[in-house]
């Protein structure tokens, strides 16, 4: 008898999160069954330990699902020889009938460090190629432009510890509780914990707003007229430090000057912001008399065509008060992607080089000579915006995207999507097979199938300069590969055999690090000497460091309180900002502003947290918001469907009424595609003008229009798999516990929609209730027994609710007196409500619950159901269902 073999221990191993910029560490134990369980990681300085929703769902994504496994050229699956030999002849092609600038790369802010790096050498350094550019283009390229228009380099001066530190904190463009909870955690404990301010800059009362100390609600595109206000009100009332200015910065009264032209007192800003003399006034005391003021600034700012000089304007303040380098204080640029930073480190923007060069002489033949590259590129290449215009223009002939989804996320993204049969080579590296990218085809297709988060493995960097590990806990499915891998692969086909010799990762990491320090001698800002011989033993055990790390020692937590910069003559440089002016402004036919951004359980496109039940239970479809003046003038109730239109193009999404968009303003979120909604994707509607000093598009004020849809019927469908609703169908997808779910809207009467289903579910068990004279259709699809489908059906106006069905649908087996209730619509049991703690699960109607039982504080509400007690991103939603005389207490 053979002796038993226990199971082997799981292994727990620490990552990084692959979300947002906050870079939080991960604990993944695998189960063996190709998931894992997930825990924040309490050794790691960026959130000890807790995590947001979307880092606490991670575990729910992991599945194989809808992952593109096998290469592929134009649709025939492929081998690796085949398809890289595509890739490596096609370029090769095109670089002697075009030239090499007709090759394009865009790249994104999911991509690791060693990635980025690999496809920025093979591009400008031997290809030839300057025209590589990122997903982060669209998200913090405006703050690159400020900082090194500034200092004179892209550095974040602060780290994480300032907002525990500081005593105000103003948060501008950034709603921070959903884009990035664990450090509103920390800034709302800083408000427990030693009294901190919370100043929100906004256009939108944001989850953060209704949060805020002091909210300022002011019209778009103003940021630069209130800090600008703000500069001369800190001149004038001598709360400005003259040693400072004096003795580290130039340019001070040019900006002044300027200054003084666009807000010259209170009164005046509050003109040019629209924003209450009183709160200006405010606002300006706080900050002038509060020496510890962190300025923290997010999409709000940088995805304007305004967007360098608001950067600009908030750090004009900071440099006039002295307020940088130092603990509790500075401006501070929260990043959107996990690693946005490593690929500013390696060039991954057009304008820029690898170990944050650019392309001045010196730096170009430095590069050139560390990579021993002669063909390297000498000025920038085409940032996002203008690369997509190349294609259309027919100058970009190949383009490689990677881990991005820019016919989703671009401004004016169904032009793109037209333009892209006019390249002669496509390539896309992906994880996922059903991206709108991935669907779209040029002359040439080339399908790469890349390694995913819990796979890869690599560093990133956070929005604090902190290098962390991502490292893989799963085994690579079918026959993905790393992204690094694949490049050098084609490199070396290419016939740059020695310089594309890495053998793993950290030997890419090991020459990054090794560039960064290569002449630099303390003369740029980021410098990894200290790990530039690194092992491959100690690269696979390398704790969070933070650059720049000069020596063996510890890194550099804050940078500039010498009064030292990167300017030639090492003083900071103030910038005299222009005044404020929407790049397209509202009219008869557009008369709204539509605002993009983003909702708080749901990443980017969602080809991962749209994996996600918990995720997807919180905004399931996808919608606008209106106020309640502008909703009623055109004809339009919450619930409603509307079509929200531009010169560009159109989108039909819910109708969310909230006063906290301003009158004449329109949000809604970029997240849906069409794999995910029939008629949703935002950014088409986008016009993203596009700053000229940074080339990040605005994306946040476009001229709309907003009118009421009418559909007959609306309803949902719960099946165990996805299904295609038929044509003329408006619908949005979301996954359930158990299979996928649609709502939806038709002109189709009722007889039809059970025609369609009997259709669609032929051969199985089909238990319905009709009540066509009345637009009513309920039914229930069984399969030996097991429920697999079920539909509700109703006019419009009386559109059914999906909570309680969807808890029958995720049970293992319903009861005869559930199954009647399926057909009735009366529910046996109460059901949780819409989800609200996405974290633990908890709908809207266990917290009113617990409240009406008397829980009367967010604390309470919290120890009675445990919503708000992970990441607090729903504690906003719960304050406001609480007693007004309540709605202030403490979290």
């Amino acid at each position: 008898m053979n002796a038993h073999v226990p199971d082997p221990v799981p292994v727990t191993v620490k990552t990084t999160c692959p979300y947002c910029g906050v870079g939080c560490g991960v604990l993944a134990t695998p189960d063996g069954q190709g998931g894992a369980a997930i825990a924040g990681d309490p050794s790691h300085p960026a959130n000890f330990g807790r995590l947001c929703s979307k880092g606490s769902a991670l575990g729910e994504t992991l599945s194989l699902d809808g992952r593109l496994l096998h290469p592929s050229v134009d649709g025939a699956r492929a081998s690796w020889d085949a398809a890289l030999s595509t890739v490596a002849d096609g370029f090769a092609r095109i670089a002697a009938k075009h030239g090499p600038e007709a090759i394009a790369f865009y790249l994104s802010g999911q991509l690791l460090t060693e990635d980025y790096y690999v496809a920025n050498k093979l591009a400008k350094g031997f290809i030839g190629t300057p025209n590589v550019d990122t997903n982060s283009r669209l998200c913090m390229s405006s703050a690159v432009a400020a900082h090194k228009r500034a200092f004179g380099s892209d550095t974040v001066p602060g780290c994480y510890e300032d907002l525990d530190e500081a005593d105000v904190i103003v948060l501008v463009g950034s709603n921070t509780a959903w884009c990035h909870p664990i450090l509103f955690r920390r800034m709302v404990d800083a408000r427990t914990r030693r009294g901190t301010k919370l100043v929100v800059v906004d256009p939108r009362r944001t989850q953060t707003g209704e949060e805020a100390d002091l909210f300022l609600g002011l019209e778009p595109g103003t940021d630069t007229a209130l800090f600008s206000g703000l500069f001369v009100h800190l001149v004038e009332t001598g709360a400005i430090d003259r040693r400072f200015v004096t003795e580290h910065t130039a340019d001070f009264e040019a900006a002044l000057e300027r200054a003084r032209t666009i807000a010259p007192d209170v009164a005046a800003t509050a003109r040019a912001t629209g924003l209450a003399i009183a709160d200006v006034a405010a606002f300006f005391a706080l900050f002038a008399a509060t020496p510890r003021v962190v300025t923290a600034f997010s999409q709000g700012v940088n995805q304007s065509a305004q967007g360098t000089d608001k950067g600009n304007a908030i750090i004009n303040c900071h440099l006039a008060t002295g307020r940088i380098g130092k603990p509790g204080c500075g401006p501070f640029s929260l990043t959107g992607q996990p690693n946005a930073m490593g690929g500013r480190e390696v060039g991954g923007l057009a304008n820029m080089l690898a170990a944050h060069m650019g392309f001045s002489a010196p730096d170009v033949d430095r590069v050139r000579r560390f990579w021993d590259a002669p063909a390297i590129v000498t000025g920038e290449g085409r940032k996002a915006v203008a690369l997509f215009e190349g294609i259309r223009a027919g100058t970009v002939k190949a383009l490689w995207v990677m881990g991005t989804n820019p016919l989703v996320s671009m401004p004016q993204a169904d032009t793109i999507r037209e333009s892209m049969g006019q390249l002669d080579l496509y390539v896309v590296s992906e994880a996922v097979d059903d991206s709108d990218t991935v669907r779209a085809r040029g002359r040439t297709t080339v399908l790469l199938p890349a390694l995913a988060w819990g796979e890869k493995d690599g560093t990133v960097t956070n929005s604090e300069r902190r290098i962390s590990r991502q490292r893989g806990f799963l085994p690579a499915p079918g026959e993905a590969r790393a992204d690094w891998a694949v490049m050098a692969d084609v490199g070396r086909r290419l016939g740059f055999g020695a310089a594309f010799r890495f053998d793993g990762p950290a030997a890419v990491f090991r020459e990054h690090a090794a560039l960064s320090g290569f002449e630099n001698a303390g003369s740029r800002d980021f410098d990894l000497t200290g790990v530039g011989a690194i092992t491959d033993a100690a690269y696979a055990d390398a704790a969070p460091l933070q650059w720049p790390l000069r020596d063996c020692g510890d890194g550099q937590a804050r940078l500039f309180a010498d009064g030292r910069f990167f300017t030639p003559d090492r003083r900071a440089r103030f910038v005299a900002v222009e005044a404020p002016a929407l790049a397209s402004t509202p009219g008869p036919d557009f008369p709204f502003v539509l605002n993009t951004g983003r909702v708080r359980d749901h990443w980017h496109t969602m080809t991962r947290t749209g994996k996600s039940q918990r995720l997807s239970a919180h905004r399931a479809v996808p919608f606008v918001e209106i106020h309640p003046d502008d909703a009623a003038a055109a004809g339009l109730a919450n619930g409603d469907l509307a079509r929200v239109a531009t010169f560009h193009g159109s989108a039909v999404l819910e109708v969310m009424v909230t006063a906290g968009v301003r009158p004449g303003s329109l949000f809604a979120p970029f997240h849906w595609s069409d794999a995910t909604a029939s008629d949703a994707r935002v950014g088409a509607l986008v016009r993203g003008v596009p700053d000229p000093v940074s080339g990040q598009p605005e994306l946040k004020a476009t001229p709309a229009a907003v009118a009421p849809v009418a559909y007959r019927h609306r309803g949902f469908l719960l099946a165990r798999a996805p299904i295609r609703p038929p044509a003329g169908w408006w619908w949005a997808r979301a996954t359930v516990q158990g299979g996928a779910g649609l709502q939806f809207a038709t002109q189709d009467s009722s007889r039809e929609v059970a025609l369609a289903m009997r259709g669609l579910f032929q051969g199985l068990d089909v238990a319905d209730y009709a009540d066509h004279g009345r637009g009513r259709y309920r039914c229930a699809v069984y399969d030996e027994g097991r429920l697999v489908a079920c539909l509700a059906l109703a006019p419009s106006a009386e559109r059914p609710d999906w909570e309680a069905e969807k808890a029958y649908f995720a049970a293992p087996a319903l009861e005869p007196s559930a199954r009647r209730a399926l057909l009735s619509g009366r529910a046996e049991t109460a059901s949780a409500g819409p989800t609200v703690c996405a974290c633990h699960g908890v709908g809207l109607d266990v917290i009113a619950a617990a409240i009406a039982a008397g829980a009367g504080s967010v604390e309470a509400v919290g120890a009675a159901c445990r919503a708000g007690t992970n990441c607090g991103s729903c504690i906003p939603e719960i304050r406001k269902m609480l007693p007004p005389a309540l709605a202030r207490d403490a979290a």
